[in-house]
């Protein structure tokens, strides 16, 4: 197994009439992907897209203070992880 590639170990079913599944299909031949591929890959897409859309956190007063405090705090260093997340592109840019 590639080093880089995670073990799927959970399973998603769902069900889907005829066309449906069709439909699902031919996108997925379309695209050169097996179903489960497709529809994995377009579900998390789409999963990407409402969650990034989301406008409102709401946080009790700890956290409140803790994210401005946070926000408030100049870096220390260079964080290759925040470098990273503002480099690769959105699930609205994929």
């Amino acid at each position: 197994m590639n080093a880089t590639k995670s073990r799927k170990e959970d399973r998603i079913e769902l069900r889907a009439t005829a066309a449906q599944k069709r439909i699902l299909q031919e996108a997925a031949d379309a695209t050169h992907a097996d179903l489960s591929q497709f529809v994995l890959r377009a579900s998390l897409t789409e999963a990407e897209i409402i969650l990034s859309s989301r406008s409102l956190f709401v946080l009790d007063d700890d956290k409140w203070n803790r994210l401005t405090e946070m926000l408030d705090t100049p870096a220390a260093a260079p964080n290759a992880a925040l470098k990273e997340l503002l480099t690769e592109p959105s699930a609205l840019e994929r």
